[in-house]
Formats: C-alpha cells, structure tokens, sequence
C-alpha cells in the first residue's frame, strides 16, 4: 500500500484550485463575485492561521506522548528526551521540535469517539460531529468565508490536495480552498495557471478584460455590473501581479532557508505557507499523508522506505520546527497560529504487524503562535495513552478555541442555501489554557 494512501483507500474530489485561472480569470470570478456579497465581520484576534494536517492519524505514542514505562507492546520502539520545556518529553526524533517546545501548547488529552477517518476527520476540521442532514465547513473555509473581501491572494490555500472535510459544506463554494497541486520538493516545482498559456500574450488579456468591461455595460443594471467589475478585477489581479507571484515562487529563497526547512515535500510546504501567510493570505492548509501506521510503524515513521532519517517524524521535525522559528524570527509567530494535528491517534498496543490501528479515544494536539501560551501541556492521558486521565478536550471545544484565537465569534448565526441557522461552533465550552 502507497504510503500516501489511508486504509480506507478514500480520496475525495478536489476543491478549486489556483488552476481556477486556467481561463484567465473568468472562472475565479465567480469566486470573488460571491464573496463581494457574503457577510463579513470584524476580526480581533491572530489574523493569519497555517494548518499542518497529517492525515491518516498520527500515533500520539511516538510523537508527543510516549510511554516510556508502559509494557514493551506499548510503549513501541521510540524513546522520549527532554524538551527546552522541563518536565516535557517529547519523541527522540523531534529533537529540533524539542528546542522549540516553549512555543508550544501540547494538548494530550484530546479525546473523541469516532475512529473511521473521514467521520474523525470531520469532528477535528469542523468541530461537529457528521450528520447525513448537513455537510459543516472546514476551518479554512469558514475563515475565508467570514473575511470576504478584496484579497491580492485567495484567503485560503491548501497545499497539496486537502482532506475531502475541509470544504466548504454549507457555505457558498467561494469557501474552498484553493489548492496548488505539485510537490514544492521536487526542483522543477511550479504553481500552475499563474501565467497565461503560451500565446496569451498580457496585452491580448488586457483586452480580454477591457472586453468583458463593455459586456458588463450593457448587460448588467450597474450595483451588479460594480460587483462584477470588482470580482473580475480581483482575479485579474492575481494572475497580473507580480508580488502574486513572487508569493508562489520557492526559488526567491535562500538555499539555506530551503535546507532549514528540509528538501522534501513537508518542509517546502511549510517554507511556501510562510510565504503566502507574509504575502497576504489568511489561512494555509498544509496536509502531509502517510500517518495511516496499520504496519511496519518503525519503517514509516523513522527510516521511511529509502533509508536513513526519510521517515514521517524526522521530516515533520525538519519542517515543523523551521516554521515556528522562521516566523517567530520574522516577527510573524504572534500573528499566526499554528495548528498541527490530525484526525485521532493510534492503539495503545502494537499490532502483529508492527503497526497501531485507529484510536480516536486519546491523541494529541499541538497549537503555537497567535496568542497562545507556549511552553505548557495542557491534560495528560493514563499510562498506556488509552484514555484522558484529566482534562479531557473534545474537538468541538477545540475547534470553539480556535475560532476565538483567530477573533471570530464562535456563536455567530449563518445561514444554509435553505434558509437553517447554523453557529459557527455549537461546543459548550473553551481551552481556557490555551486563550490565557
């Protein structure tokens, strides 16, 4: 089994994508039209979020909660060192990640009760359970939703093609996520559609765009036509602007900021979420794949299948590390919040087959920047990581946190296609820890 493929074999469709350009900007004015109408409000908290999402469920036994006294079927394979935290211990293959704990809030006593990874993933993006009667809207999506508006960049880009709950759900599409295919590793890297095809000429889009000015004229009433103009400017915009992009360019960076964050497909995701987040988006979703751990969890999480320190941890080390760094050197760590997690953890046991199946009962999950207090671990799980042995958080309490993080009021009404109000959040309480 590919390692980039969960066990359930499950890949839903993509969202729209900065391919949205293909036809120079028509396509994407949709997008921009239908956010020139949607409600907006005033935000208070961090302005900027990246999500780290490593899908297929992380095992929180060899990341950031190791056992290291439980039974050798337990505690698995990994050993735990000190943090620059005391009293903190975290995986012997985070040791850059364990110079930066001070930044961090680790939660371990994350707690929900669904294990299938799409229903899991759902409750930890949306902060609701699933229902068949309404799909909820990812946090990216609402986020770029609640601050619609005029934006060089689109508020929300996903790296890499994003968990199929991160959408829009109820929300108007203009909510989804654009996605920017291609691996940001690989040296022949680049954001398709950000230039127009060949024979295009920026001239011949000129005229498109004056063109489509004269149509508008004559076959809109003018508060639409301004709305149109508008929506259409914007997209123009982007494929026009250099600073756009600049944005997308990874070759605009040093090679030894590139090799901080490590040459590998995590790592330059990261370094790219950075520089959109410094350029003007708002949310980044980052997803790396291949935590779905049934088997061989040694292989896949510390050497990979090529040898050497090619594994899950060490790479999510390399990249997760460099960006808490990066931004808190940049002066941008206080502005942005950083989320890593996924959607449960992993058995307490070890399988036959050297792995852990899903384990959604207790898991971990790691917030920095934006407001939060780092350098505290926030609940704990038992001896074995089977169950919260105190303070137990629910995804919907967390997902309630972070909107109040990143200024949004989590009891704010919106409104279905068929007119239901739905709150943006309906959990009953906060991280209070985490909003200190």
């Amino acid at each position: 089994m590919s390692s980039n493929i969960r066990c359930d074999g499950v890949f839903r469709r993509e969202f729209l994508r900065v391919g949205g350009l293909t036809s120079l900007g028509f396509g994407l004015s949709d997008v921009f039209r239908t956010r020139a109408n949607a409600a907006t409000t005033k935000l208070s908290g961090a302005p900027n979020c990246i999500l780290i999402w490593l899908d297929g469920g992380p095992s929180h036994l060899e990341t950031f909660d190791l056992k290291p006294d439980a039974p050798s079927e337990v505690r698995g394979p990994f050993a735990p060192i000190k943090t620059n935290v005391p009293g903190v211990h975290i995986s012997e293959w985070l040791p850059r990640t364990a110079k930066q704990m001070n930044r961090v809030a680790l939660i371990r006593s994350m707690t929900s009760s669904l294990g299938e990874h799409n229903f899991a993933s759902h409750y930890l993006l949306t902060g609701y359970k699933p229902t068949p009667a309404l799909q909820y809207p990812g946090l990216g999506s609402m986020i770029s939703h609640l601050r619609a508006g005029e934006h060089l960049l689109p508020p929300h880009v996903a790296l890499a093609r994003p968990n199929g709950m991160a959408g829009p759900g109820y929300l108007p599409d203009s909510a989804s996520p654009f996605v920017i295919d291609g691996d940001p590793g690989k040296p022949d890297f680049s954001v398709r559609d950000l230039n127009p095809y060949q024979g295009v000429t920026m001239s011949r889009l000129k005229r498109r765009q004056r063109f489509r000015d004269v149509l508008d004229s004559f076959h809109r009433q003018v508060d639409q036509s301004r709305n149109e103009d508008a929506a259409f400017e914007q997209a123009y915009r982007l494929i026009m602007s250099p600073k756009a992009k600049d944005a997308f360019d990874l070759s605009k960076e040093p090679v030894a900021v590139r090799q901080k964050f490590g040459r590998h497909r995590l790592g330059q995701s990261c370094l790219l979420a950075r520089r959109l987040i410094e350029a003007g988006a708002q949310f980044v979703t980052v997803t790396d794949r291949g935590w779905d751990t049934h088997e061989n969890l040694f292989n896949r999480l510390k050497e990979g299948y090529t040898g050497g320190t090619a594994g899950k941890i060490p790479k999510l080390d390399t990249a997760y590390s460099a960006l808490l760094g990066d931004l808190a050197d940049r002066g941008l760590l206080g502005d942005t919040l950083v989320i890593l997690m996924g959607e449960f953890g992993r058995t307490p046991k070890l399988n036959p087959r050297g792995g852990r199946d899903h384990w959604p009962r207790a898991f971990s999950v790691a917030l920095a920047g934006g407001g939060v207090k780092g350098g505290q671990v926030i609940g704990r799980s038992d001896a074995h990581g089977e169950s919260p042995a105190d303070r137990a958080v629910s995804p919907g309490e967390l997902v309630r946190t972070i909107y109040r993080l990143l200024g949004v009021n989590p009891d704010r009404e919106l409104r279905t296609n068929d007119g239901r109000p739905v709150a943006v959040n309906n959990a009953s309480g906060v991280v209070k820890e985490l909003l200190a």
